[in-house]
């Protein structure tokens, strides 16, 4: 992975009059609530580090009061920290002084939120366009901009219509296409999504995906909500009563969560539907054979495994030959179907059924990087559905 896009240091925030007295008593151990009862003192945020690494989806999620739209405060400085460090592109928001502030907001970095704050009395075009208007750019490199963006949001049709005419799914979309037009290499999105009835918020997820796929930028998106969380993040951070309390992939979270707040999210929620082939691929159930070249396969095949993937120089499946082939001095290499790496469970589970042997899992450059079958599959369904089943 190329260097962390925003790196957040030891980041604490207390709102009151005298946050000294508050660091020192949570460095003594007292809670957020005890700090509250005894000084007045509010704790935001308290001693969260992590990275977040150059275009990765990554999701910050906590219950109301959590510390999680604090957090993102911090970190584009709307709000002041009252210790700690964060760096963005290498560079220090908490010293930045004013100016460097306003134009690392108006270059570098976009804000989303819940409410779509447009200008009602603008068109699409033109709302789309305003922060490139605010960085004083011409008016027809701004509006050729943000009409190339509204295209990539499905609105470019609407371009003149105001947003009173438009549905607030559409809104939305505008609210997300102002934010790209200034081309941000790090998007701040706010439950961004979420005063959306569900089928536009999937919708609106769909876009984000596929935008993503595209142009690969890095983004913190905050959420309550688990489902959207695992459906769109790369990684996701957990946050209560201002601490981090859980940081990884989907299914490490899924798979292993730290603690009883964490595992009340899961509560009714069906979490197998997102586990990927990558998430359950093991990486040495199957010995891997090199070919040599057209005619011939390199090794012969130890342990008691009674077929091997075959592999070229390039790591590439070739194939896979049976124990029995090998050992008549000319095996011939059968085909074999792929798994893509990003394949939802419920497209592993149709294909690993059809089929005894374990089928390859490849990235996306065809390379073999583990193996699913049906073993694999069962033990998966059956711990995340629980109850679910």
């Amino acid at each position: 992975m190329s260097s962390p896009k925003v790196v957040v240091q030891g980041l604490c925030k207390v709102f009151g009059t005298n946050p000294k007295q508050a660091l020192d008593m949570l460095a003594a151990g007292s809670t957020k609530d005890e700090i509250f009862a005894r000084t007045g003192q509010i704790v935001g945020v308290h001693d969260v580090s992590f990275d977040v690494q150059e275009g990765e989806i990554f999701v910050l999620m906590g219950l109301s009061g959590s510390g999680k739209s604090t957090l993102i405060r911090l970190i584009n400085r709307l709000v002041d920290p009252t210790a700690g460090k964060v760096l963005i592109g290498g560079r220090d928001v908490v010293s930045a002084r004013r100016g460097e502030l306003t134009a690392l907001r108006r270059k570098d970095m976009s804000m989303v939120f819940q409410s779509f704050a447009l200008m009602p009395q603008r068109t699409v075009l033109s709302n789309a366009a305003f922060g490139l208007e605010v960085a004083g750019v011409a008016r027809k490199e701004r509006e050729a901009r943000a009409m190339t963006v509204l295209e990539q949001v499905g609105l470019a049709p609407f371009a003149q219509k105001l947003p009173a005419e438009l549905s607030g799914g559409m809104q939305q979309r505008v609210g997300l296409a102002r934010a790209l037009t200034v081309n941000p290499s790090l998007m701040i999105m706010d439950e961004a999504f979420s005063a959306l009835d569900p089928l536009k918020r999937k919708e609106m997820q769909n876009v984000l995906l596929q935008l993503q796929k595209e142009q690969r930028r890095t983004i913190m998106f905050v959420s309550h909500d688990l489902e959207e969380a695992l459906r769109i993040g790369n990684r996701i951070a957990i946050m209560e009563g201002g601490r981090l309390v859980q940081l990884g992939t989907p299914h490490e979270i899924i798979s292993r969560p730290s603690n009883d707040y964490v595992r009340a999210f899961f509560e009714g929620v069906d979490t197998s539907r997102y586990l990927t082939a990558g998430d359950l691929m093991q990486t040495d159930a199957v010995p891997l054979v090199r070919q040599l070249d057209a005619a011939g396969v390199a090794e012969s095949l130890n342990g008691s495994a009674d077929y091997a993937f075959v592999l070229d120089a390039e790591r590439k499946i070739r194939g896979f030959v049976t124990r029995d082939a090998l050992g008549s001095g000319s095996p011939s290499v059968a085909q074999v179907e792929c798994i893509s790496r990003s394949a939802p469970l419920e497209q592993v589970v149709s294909r690993v059924v059809a089929h005894t042997r374990a089928l390859p899992v490849v990235d996306d450059d065809g390379c073999y990087c583990g193996s699913v079958d049906r073993a694999v599959v069962l033990k998966a369904i059956t711990r995340t559905r629980g109850s679910h089943v």
